[in-house]
């Protein structure tokens, strides 16, 4: 039988995409080149600022000769920079403590003009380790309290206005300002946070005894790594908990039916047959998140970050307690401090291109092995 509705043809009218001008073609053309040449001029102005921070960078931590790195810059903490003309005609630039070595070594020695740079000798070895002892505590208090809440959210938690409600909390928590978490980290954690002291401070917001001398005392663990790795945390648990809970609600239900119909319990259901092919969106979302408080400078501004030291952490600290609740260099913190809050002069320069050129490279780093570990553990889940 013939079909007549195939041999009707199709009427202009009904056609919203027929035109005589192909107008729309032009249109759809015009906006395409306005998105290509708007992403070509990001991508030129993100490579023009890696190639000038790569250019005047790359100079201060590599050299020419072996063993081809700067060992020093990444072996030293910052110190002030001493430009000296000695009574010969030489120019010097050395570091504070060797130019005091120098001095006693040439006590005859006659100095005709002598300048001092803050913060430009020295290597970065104090902001470094500040800034991984800082990144530790935050992603071990995140991880714990971020994948459990979206353990809860997606596995336990009945659906309502209420958790509704808490998940658009979450959802404007991860907009705030880091600066407004600065500020909260500085009156909760520094100011307020409990300890136990033998006797309590005045300034303790309130006491009580819970041991014979001894007090649970709220008044604050003061300017410390802890406060400021606790800042962070609170800081990227909106973006853990949220990247966690759609990495579980990823695992179709029927992993979970098979697992409970053959009489496992619900954590073993999660542990078991959830957790483990959830894992790389969950691995992705915290090393992400990692190079997200890595560079974070206003948070540990107010809690945990100090612009000079001279001892490293671990040096000085008497116990685990003292090792915690002392205040640490960072990298962010450091750059600030030697772009902005020092005379800018030729002598300043290496060691700011020098620090953004090497955190530069971690947060690269950090970007590249959650790509990498995330396909990689793909692959080896299938399902």
């Amino acid at each position: 039988m013939h079909d007549l509705a195939k041999d009707k043809p199709v009427e202009k009218s009904l056609n919203p995409f027929s035109t005589k001008d192909f107008a729309l073609k032009r249109r759809d053309g015009f906006i395409r080149t306005l998105l290509r040449l708007a992403t070509y001029f990001i991508l030129a102005c993100a490579g023009f600022i890696f190639a000038d921070i790569i250019i005047k960078g790359a100079p201060v931590v590599f050299e020419s000769s072996f063993p081809f790195v700067n060992t020093k810059f990444f072996t030293e903490s910052p110190e002030t920079l001493v430009v000296f003309d000695t009574a010969d005609g030489e120019s010097h630039q050395l570091d504070f403590s060797d130019y005091s070595q120098f001095k006693r070594d040439n006590p005859d020695m006659k100095i005709i003009e002598e300048h001092t740079h803050s913060y430009s000798g020295g290597g970065i070895l104090g902001p470094l380790v500040g800034t991984a002892l800082l990144t530790l505590i935050c992603i071990v208090v995140a991880l714990f309290i971020g994948l459990t809440t979206s353990i809860y959210l997606n596995e336990y938690s009945s659906k309502g206005r209420f958790m509704d409600m808490v998940r658009l909390a979450i959802m404007n928590l991860a907009g705030v300002p880091s600066i407004v978490y600065g500020l909260f980290g500085l009156g909760l954690f520094c100011l307020v946070a409990p300890v136990i002291v033998d006797a309590p401070n005045d300034r303790a917001l309130f006491s009580f005894p819970i041991l014979p001398g001894k007090y649970l005392s709220f008044e604050g663990w003061g300017t410390c790594m802890m406060a400021g790795g606790f800042t962070l945390a609170v800081m990227i648990l909106p973006v853990i908990i949220a990247a966690c809970e759609e990495s579980l609600k990823a695992i179709p239900m029927g992993f979970r039916e098979a697992s409970l119909a053959l009489g496992a319990t619900k954590w073993q259901t999660i542990s078991k047959a959830v957790l483990p092919y959830a894992f790389p969106g969950m691995l992705t979302a915290s090393i992400l998140g990692i190079t997200r408080v890595a560079g974070e400078t206003a948070p540990i501004m107010f809690t945990a970050a100090l612009a000079h030291k001279d001892v490293l952490p671990w040096e000085g600290a008497n116990s685990l307690g003292g090792f915690f609740s002392q205040s640490v260099q960072a990298m962010p913190y450091h750059i600030y401090t030697v772009a902005a809050r020092i005379p800018q002069s030729e002598y300043t320069k290496p060691m700011q291109y020098g620090s953004v050129f090497v955190f530069m490279i971690l947060v690269m780093c950090f970007a590249a092995l959650s790509i990498w570990m995330r396909i990689h553990y793909r692959k080896k889940v299938k399902w």
